[in-house]
């Protein structure tokens, strides 16, 4: 249940940074797709960075700094490749489009930009060395039973959304 609770709290964590990052920015509170506080690009990022980073710190033994880079730069395709995934698969599901990166000097398409690419980057080491040490505590410590309430409120919110996307609710 240690993946379920990650995607979970980093998800509401991510909804967190986006009605903010909104607020300051647009003017406009909306943050994600669901209607649940939740986005789930961010629980997903959290656990591709996750297994990304456990698996390269396991295996390379190199020095620290060294895994860091490499996993830094890692980290900056994977993510890139699962925003670009995931811009494609939100438009071509439900006809929306929840980011535009078109405007921005080093755009590729509008769902990619080597800025907010290597601003994931940094987020992820940043996630890696120093939030995750604080947020692990809350995430092992999320009873089981929770976890399965979250789970099918996920899919409730999920279920609702799609069929209210798609002008059947």
């Amino acid at each position: 249940m240690y993946y379920v609770n990650c995607f979970f709290v980093y998800s509401f964590l991510g909804f967190l940074f986006e009605t903010l990052l909104s607020f300051f920015t647009k003017q406009n509170f909306n943050s994600g797709i669901l209607y649940g506080p939740i986005t789930p690009i961010y629980g997903i990022g959290v656990i591709l960075i996750l297994t990304i980073s456990h698996y390269f710190f396991m295996n390379l033994h190199l020095p620290r700094w060294r895994e860091t880079v490499i996993v830094f730069f890692i980290l900056i395709a994977a993510l890139t490749l699962l925003e670009w995934f995931g811009g494609i698969l939100i438009e071509k599901l439900f006809g929306v489009v929840f980011w535009d990166y078109s405007k921005l000097p080093f755009h590729i398409g509008h769902y990619i930009s080597l800025e907010i690419s290597f601003i994931w980057g940094i987020l992820s080491i940043l996630l890696i060395y120093v939030i995750k040490p604080v947020i692990n505590p809350i995430v092992e410590s999320i009873p089981t039973s929770v976890s399965i309430i979250l789970i099918i409120l996920g899919i409730i919110d999920l279920i609702a959304t799609v069929l209210h996307l798609k002008g059947i609710i």
